[in-house]
């Protein structure tokens, strides 16, 4: 019979315990179809990078599948009706993956990861774990503030691209060559 991974997505507003039904159910519908879900995986409740159906967060679960293909789409048209389901995604495979999926690995790499190269913090861009947002020391690390964006070193006026309508005429070529270019 052919292999699949299958994923797919619950609203944020159905609990843990809900996600998990939905799970047995969907495994109960291969199982009338003559195949068998052979490894099940719960990755919790994530955000998503954009809203699917006026949800920012979804609980993500993946199902890997032996049946035959009108097992999985009678799998796939229930959930494309039900409404807890917001998307899914099945793919087949030549072989399913024995070990848990990165997903579920995920949390081990980063330990390794810091334990074999001695940080004790989380790392990153220039050493902080936050996402960005407000710092208030946007100088930088050296305490120097940046000069005015007008200003050069030297307290000079930095020339200003010409604007629509604050543009000087072009100085017209001279007909005497220039003492610079004689010497």
């Amino acid at each position: 019979m052919p292999l699949y991974e299958h994923v797919f997505l619950a609203r944020q507003d159905v609990s843990n315990a809900q996600v998990e039904a939905l799970t047995k159910e969907y495994t109960g519908v291969i199982e009338e179809g003559g195949g068998k879900v052979t490894k099940s995986e719960y990755w919790g409740l994530k955000s998503l990078a954009y809203k699917i159906k006026k949800s920012r967060k979804a609980h993500f679960s993946l199902l890997n599948i032996d049946a035959p293909h009108e097992a999985v789409a009678e799998m796939e048209r229930r959930m494309g009706l039900s409404t807890e389901v917001i998307r899914f995604m099945t793919l087949k495979v030549d072989e399913h993956e024995t070990e848990p999926s990165v997903m579920m690995r995920k949390g081990d790499r980063d330990d390794r990861r810091d334990g074999e190269r001695g940080f004790g913090g989380r790392g990153g861009f220039r050493g902080g774990g936050g996402r960005g947002g407000f710092r208030g020391d946007r100088e930088g690390s050296s305490g120097r503030s940046r000069p005015p964006r007008g200003e050069r070193e030297g307290g000079d006026p930095a020339p200003s691209p010409a604007r629509e309508g604050n543009v000087e005429p072009a100085a017209e070529p001279s007909a005497e060559p220039s003492k610079e270019s004689e010497a």
